[in-house]
């Protein structure tokens, strides 16, 4: 039988095919964005406790009541905005299904979506298997910023969504004030949506502020903001996020919610209700990720590295142009195969494949697998 597929150009991820080398070869993976050490033993012992307390079953479909309370709360304490558990917040089986959605939910065929690369694996096909099309617009090199003179030229009246990613992935680029104004005045009087992905909402160094959508009132009313609790709490094989939007967006975005996620995991939703309650679950989360940051950049200072700013996320990329002309993914799986480090190409970010020569390295691991890694790139 034939089928037609509705993404003909998406072949196999080079996250799966740069963790398959680290596996054959043995490497320290700083590859792919999840830690290495335990989650909390707290958020452990309180899973397994409402697991045999009996909540297995269903919750309803919009998640578990008492966690989407406890995260209005957490939202009005952080950026003074109150939300509606009720109609603004659903959960969902992670951040990827949240921003998969909010795509469906709103895109039409024909529809423009801008879309800044490097980009999240994931926006580009999400926007073609709804019809869409992707307007790509380079952040600024080096250091990652949005030309906001470039996305005027690029509004017209097709645009339909304007999506955001801060702490952004793979950079470690975040947004500040003067990028907001930017965006206030392009979608001011217009049918423009926004989706703002910021799964690493709480892993923001140097005492800079998370912008969030939530802060902005006019901007949330045609936003779609998506977090995950897998990215922030080290627990990223729980598959497990959520959504905010205004009441009437959200609306919308159950209808597609409901038949294909009726119910996600109901004993991490307990358990996460509980957990939450506790400010410093999240508050000290980035003083806990820029440590290790900044414990990373200290060792790469033995190499022939060079780093570029991270502000916030999991990842942190190095320039090698004093180490090699290579293309980065010619880099990549060598320095997998000879030095058994593992890391991923930047250009596998953009759909030109735009080379910068310029490697991603995740730093969210224990510090003798920073380490053990940063010992073999000295050798470079």
């Amino acid at each position: 039988m034939h089928i037609n597929s509705k993404l003909p150009n998406v072949g196999t991820t080079i996250f799966t095919v740069m963790s398959a080398l680290a596996t054959e070869h043995k490497a320290v993976n700083l590859g792919q964005g999840f830690p290495d050490y335990q989650m909390s033993e707290e958020l452990i012992a309180l899973v397994n406790d409402v697991m045999k307390k009996g909540f297995n079953q269903y919750v309803p479909m919009q998640g578990y009541l008492p966690l989407r309370e406890v995260l209005a709360e957490k939202i009005q304490s952080l950026y003074t905005t109150i939300v509606n558990p009720n109609t603004q917040i659903t959960i969902t089986p992670g951040g990827t299904y949240a921003i998969y959605t909010a795509l469906t939910t709103v895109l039409q065929p024909g529809d423009e979506v801008i879309i800044f690369e490097p980009a999240y694996d994931s926006y580009i096909p999400n926007v073609e298997i709804n019809g869409a099309i992707p307007v790509l617009i380079d952040l600024k090199f080096p250091d990652y910023k949005i030309d906001w003179q470039k996305v005027k030229q690029k509004i017209n009246a097709k645009t339909r969504m304007i999506m955001l990613n801060s702490p952004h992935n793979p950079t470690g680029a975040v947004l500040g004030e003067e990028d907001i104004q930017q965006l206030r005045s392009i979608v001011k009087g217009t049918n423009i949506f926004i989706l703002s992905d910021e799964v690493y909402e709480h892993l923001i160094f140097d005492g800079l502020l998370h912008h969030s959508i939530l802060r902005y009132p006019d901007l949330m009313e045609r936003s779609f903001v998506c977090f995950s609790f897998g990215k922030v709490y080290h627990c990223t094989g729980w598959k497990l996020g959520y959504c905010v939007s205004s009441p009437e967006l959200m609306k919308e975005f159950r209808k597609v919610h409901q038949f294909n996620c009726f119910s996600c995991h109901t004993p991490s939703q307990v358990a996460l209700a509980e957990f939450i309650k506790n400010k410093d679950s999240y508050l000290s989360l980035g003083t806990f990720m820029q440590e290790k940051r900044d414990h990373f950049q200290q060792l790469m200072q033995q190499t022939k590295f060079e780093p570029l700013p991270s502000r916030g996320s999991y990842f942190q990329c190095y320039k090698y142009d004093r180490i090699s002309d290579e293309s980065d993914k010619d880099l990549a799986i060598r320095l997998t195969k000879e030095k058994a480090v593992a890391t991923i190409p930047v250009s596998v970010f953009y759909k030109a494949g735009t080379d910068n020569k310029v490697l991603r390295f995740c730093f969210a691991k224990k510090k003798e697998t920073l380490e053990a890694a940063v010992e073999r790139l000295i050798k470079l």
